[in-house]
């Protein structure tokens, strides 16, 4: 999967916020238990100076994110030696185990959580025989009172971010379907995009009788336009194409470029109106000029065809496919139609 750069960066800020909210609890629970200055200091170096220094380590290693990684292990193995030094208070203990797991979840790393585990468990089993293995379940008002922050401003800062990305996800789900929808070269439907459309004028025709027609178009000759004036030009044409396009046909069009030199168009309208809107385009067509090659000029040839009596969309196409080579046949620069 990917491996984000970005990482440290992310997670520095949630591990300040996380270990100084866990400070409190930890710290109210050692105090009631009158503990000496090797667990305060303990408390302290894991709280408010590992989230630093596990940053710089992560900002240092020639991979951020396998370092930040291991900084994730050492954040659960650093929770389970707190766990025995506060006589497992219930609370406390069970919040702190919770939240360091979820955030190894929250990170995005597969089964980080699961592999950090063993650590916290040997932690928590060696610091115990260190410490003693003294128990005192019980979470007085004050304790909490204590834990109350982490479980609260942790929690909402972590859905925060998840609901930033989830946001910034759809964002970019969004951009992919319309690139995935429009030709990169033309700004025209896809082919897909307007096979879709195509299938759906097609149901609106047979179920409503809504008026449709298909325009096969190509220009003529394309590949002379290439070898004479390169493919530089050759991208021009199909740009001036889609611009007459978009610009001489009703907005109510869908125009797609289905590969090359080939187009496709869908009007809704009758086949006569349509008719007299593709001869209006290869008019437009053939008085076209290109301002960076002034001796290139091009014309269209395009095959009309109603809607299929019987077939979908693959018999509508080859009608009108077929329109369209014999006006090729017929020398080119010329509109036929299929018959009905």
């Amino acid at each position: 999967m990917p491996r984000p750069r970005s990482l440290p960066r992310q997670t520095y800020r949630f591990r300040v916020l996380g270990m100084g909210l866990a400070a409190l609890p930890v710290m109210v629970v050692l105090h009631d238990l009158q503990a000496g200055w090797g667990a305060w200091a303990w408390t302290i170096a894991t709280c408010f100076v590992w989230p630093h220094l596990a940053f710089w380590l992560a900002r240092r290693s020639a991979d951020g994110y396998a370092a930040e990684a291991r900084n994730f292990m050492v954040d659960s193995a650093l929770a389970g030696s707190l766990v025995p030094m506060m006589h497992f208070n219930l609370l406390p203990s069970a919040v702190l185990l919770t939240v360091v797991s979820a955030d190894k979840v929250n990170s995005g790393v597969p089964r980080l959580w699961l592999h950090a585990l063993p650590g916290m468990i040997v932690a928590l089993v060696v610091t115990g025989f260190l410490h003693g293995w003294a128990v005192d379940l019980p979470s007085r008002t004050a304790v909490i009172a204590a834990c109350l922050p982490l479980m609260t401003i942790h929690t909402l800062a972590v859905s925060a971010n998840l609901h930033r990305l989830i946001h910034r996800v759809h964002k970019q789900n969004r951009q992919l379907e319309a690139l995935t929808q429009r030709d990169e070269l033309t700004g025209l439907d896809s082919r897909g995009h307007w096979k879709a459309q195509a299938e759906q004028l097609l149901e609106r025709h047979r179920h409503h009788d809504e008026p449709a027609s298909l325009v096969l178009l190509d220009v003529d000759r394309f590949k002379a336009i290439n070898d004479r004036f390169g493919h530089a030009a050759g991208d021009d044409v199909l740009r001036a194409l889609a611009g007459l396009l978009n610009s001489r046909l009703p907005p109510s069009r869908v125009a797609g470029r289905l590969g090359g030199d080939e187009f496709a168009v869908l009007l809704p309208m009758d086949l006569a109106a349509a008719t007299r809107t593709a001869e209006a385009l290869r008019q437009a067509a053939a008085a076209c000029t290109l301002p960076a090659y002034p001796d290139l000029g091009f014309t269209l040839s395009l095959g009309l065809a109603g809607p299929p009596k019987g077939g979908g969309l693959r018999a509508w196409t080859e009608a009108a496919d077929q329109a369209l080579y014999r006006a090729k046949r017929a020398g080119r620069n010329q509109i036929a139609s299929a018959a009905p």
